[in-house]
């Protein structure tokens, strides 16, 4: 372990109201800004079958306007204000959140306070978001080379369960099938305050702040919480393939899935796990890019946590994905393969602390850089409370990364790295047969 660990050391507060919202504080008077967010324990995971993308769509509702503002008064009210604001939705979790200077705090508390407590769900607002998330799948998937690639196609070839494996986007059939009860229900069942925790970052006095969230938020009326649903898989014996055509893309590649180590229940093999992702794939120096990139076998790799690359944002079970495009005519995706359980091998045999100790540096730099934004904190900081109840992790992931060892790497790789253990999307251009 490096004798010095550069950890933060942000103050963190929690406070839990009536009707059961989790509030978690980090003041930090450094500038004039503060970022508020709201997360949702609702994502793509919690789609029954048939309403595939009900999650992201209803993400998209919550913006058309709540109980005392028309649609689009919120995006003019945080604009007007010199600030910034957003939303996501995950397998995990959704989220909407703003960055705005100190004095549009109490702002920012009412409109998320507002739209928690009714938002606007009528006929119209759900046709004209049905359409806004069909023009986005079209913008984003059909017609973008590569579209969805590792998150909506691998997903059915890794996972066999339904809530693991489907389109979170959704099928534009089961978009169309929805219906304002639909939404209505689904609003009542999981936008209950006590399913959400409420994150605030940035330059306020934590002691007048809570009682600006008591004074919006206590009016928003508590309701029954969902039990959350185990979404846990085995791990498959046997590696799996598919094949895609797309005729978007030019040239042909492949995804790979390996599982990853429950995040939550072994934080310390998941932190093994992640510096030996980056050390496979992250820059010009990972030793996948050096075997596969620089031999001209492929002509890029790279490689994400997640679907969006979400390393502390999300429950097992998680994939490693695995992304490769190589020139068409060349190597076959047998030779890929090959080519990476070589190198894995290698890893399994010579990976050592200068190595550990190049990789370790810059995953904690980046993280540092990462979070000494409010927005980027509070984003890292409500999953952090939300899955585990350790918003305290935000200050003490360095420390987890420090206690990885070379040995740690080597073994994760050997146990998890495994061609039984995959799932391989072979991605080829073209409309197929």
């Amino acid at each position: 372990m490096p004798s010095t660990v550069l950890s933060p050391t942000f103050s963190i507060e929690r406070h839990k109201l009536k009707n059961g919202l989790r509030v978690v504080m980090a003041p930090d008077r450094s500038a004039p800004a503060v970022a508020v967010a709201v997360h949702y324990d609702v994502g793509f995971r919690s789609e029954p079958e048939g309403r595939t993308g009900f999650a992201h769509l209803f993400e998209h509702i919550m913006f058309e306007g709540s109980e005392h503002l028309p649609k689009l008064e919120h995006a003019k009210l945080i604009q007007s204000n010199g600030g910034e604001f957003n939303g996501s939705t995950t397998p995990d979790f959704t989220n909407y959140f703003e960055v705005v200077p100190t004095g549009a705090l109490e702002l920012a508390l009412f409109l998320e306070a507002d739209r928690m407590r009714s938002p606007v769900i009528t006929e119209e607002t759900v046709a004209n978001q049905i359409d806004v998330v069909k023009e986005e799948i079209r913008l984003n998937v059909m017609n973008r080379p590569y579209g969805g690639m590792h998150w909506i196609y691998l997903p059915p070839i890794a996972f066999s369960t339904f809530n693991n494996s489907h389109n979170g986007y959704g099928s534009f059939v089961d978009l169309d099938a929805a219906t304002p009860d639909d939404a209505k229900e689904f609003f009542d069942k999981y936008y209950a305050p006590g399913n959400a925790v409420l994150t605030l970052v940035g330059d306020f006095d934590p002691d007048a702040t809570i009682k600006l969230v008591e004074q919006h938020f206590n009016g928003v009326k508590k309701r029954s919480v969902p039990s959350r649903a185990d979404f846990s898989e085995p791990l498959a014996g046997e590696e799996r393939r598919g094949q895609h055509h797309d005729p978007m893309s030019p040239t042909p590649a492949i995804v790979v899935g390996y599982r990853t180590p429950d995040p939550h229940a072994d934080l310390d093999a998941y932190a093994a796990y992640y510096l030996l992702v980056q050390a496979l794939t992250d820059g010009d120096a990972s030793r996948l890019h050096q075997r596969l990139v620089k031999t001209g076998l492929v002509s890029f790799i790279g490689g994400v946590l997640g679907p969006f690359d979400g390393w502390l944002e999300m429950r097992d079970p998680l994939l490693f994905n695995l992304l490769a495009i190589y020139p068409p005519g060349g190597a076959s995706v047998d030779d890929i393969l090959g080519a990476v359980d070589e190198e894995v091998d290698r890893l399994v045999g010579d990976f050592h602390d200068n190595e550990l100790q190049r990789v370790r540096t810059a995953v904690a730099a980046a993280y540092l850089r990462k979070i000494d934004s409010v927005v980027a904190r509070a984003l890292t900081l409500a999953p952090l409370e939300q899955q585990r109840g350790r918003a305290e992790l935000l200050n003490e992931l360095p420390e987890a990364l420090a206690r990885v060892t070379a040995a740690d790497v080597r073994a994760s790789a050997a146990r998890w790295l495994t061609p039984a253990s995959r799932a391989v999307l072979d991605w080829q251009p073209g409309g197929g047969s």
